[in-house]
């Protein structure tokens, strides 16, 4: 398996796992200002920017590894509905990838953050160290928070794309 198959696999499970979690939250009936108020910590970024930056993170990954142009949700999102709306669009993205040729592995990309560091690393390396990291980090705040404002969570709700491998024990 290519480096790029993998990256779009993950994509489409850690998205899938976050719409899972907004559609639990959605049908627990949490209210929506959750979105903007609830943070683990005062210097961390709220839920809703937490669903944001991981489907972000799948974009610029889309863009840069493979030469998709797709602009960055920059509006926060007001409902549990538009963050579902907003990761169907994205895995739709993710989706339109698997058509198209990712960059060789050893491919360069070069990015620089907003406060000016600089990262430079072959394409499988940006995909393996950068995004899916930022991607998980983001799927599991996310996670952390829904949990701790009473939304009934367990381990399979943030790994139940793993239940299409569960076989019948052994005899």
């Amino acid at each position: 398996m290519s480096y790029s198959t993998a990256a779009i696999a993950t994509f489409n499970n850690v998205l899938g796992t976050l719409d899972h979690l907004a559609a639990k939250a959605e049908a627990a009936g949490l209210p929506d200002n959750l979105l903007a108020d609830a943070k683990l910590a005062d210097d961390m970024f709220p839920l809703e920017t937490q669903f944001r930056i991981a489907i972000n993170q799948a974009y610029m990954g889309l863009g840069r590894v493979w030469g998709m142009d797709i602009p960055l949700d920059e509006a926060a999102y007001a409902t549990f509905a538009e963050v579902r709306e907003r990761l169907a669009a994205a895995r739709d993205r993710i989706t339109e990838a698997e058509e198209r040729e990712a960059a060789p592995s050893d491919a360069e990309i070069d990015m620089t953050l907003p406060n000016g560091m600089r990262f430079v690393m072959q394409a499988h390396e940006y995909l393996r160290d950068w995004t899916m990291p930022n991607v998980y980090f983001h799927a599991s705040t996310a996670y952390g928070l829904l949990r701790r404002e009473g939304l009934a969570l367990g381990k399979v709700d943030f790994m139940g794309f793993l239940l299409r491998y569960a076989k019948p024990p052994a005899a």
